[in-house]
C-alpha cells in the first residue's frame, strides 16, 4: 500500500512539473532528440498531452490496492487505452 501510495505521488509530482515547463527532459525521447526533430513537436501540446496523462494515471493507481481481479482488469485496461491514446495523440495533435 505504500508502495502504491509513493508511486501515485511521484506521478503526481513528475506530472505538476511536466505541465510547469520545468520537466522538459522527463519526457521520453523528446531530451534525446536533435533540435532538428525537437522542431517538429508543439512543446506546449505536448507538456499538457504527457503532464495531464501522468496526473490522470496518479490517482488510479489505487485500483491496484483493492486485490481483485475486476480491479486489475479494469487498471490495465484503462491504462492501455490511455496509452494508446496519448501515443496516437503525441504523434499527430502535438507536431506541428
Amino acid at each position: 500500500m505504500i508502495v502504491v501510495i509513493l508511486v501515485a505521488a511521484l506521478l503526481l509530482v513528475m506530472g505538476i512539473v511536466i505541465l510547469l515547463g520545468k520537466g522538459d527532459n522527463l519526457i521520453a525521447g523528446y531530451n534525446t532528440a536533435s533540435e532538428q526533430e525537437k522542431a517538429k513537436y508543439n512543446i506546449k501540446r505536448l507538456r499538457g498531452l504527457l503532464g495531464g496523462f501522468l496526473i490522470i494515471l496518479a490517482p488510479m493507481l489505487f485500483l491496484m490496492l483493492n486485490e481483485t481481479v475486476e480491479a486489475l482488469g479494469a487498471f490495465m485496461g484503462i491504462t492501455t487505452v490511455l496509452c494508446i491514446i496519448v501515443v496516437i495523440l503525441a504523434n499527430t495533435w502535438a507536431k506541428k
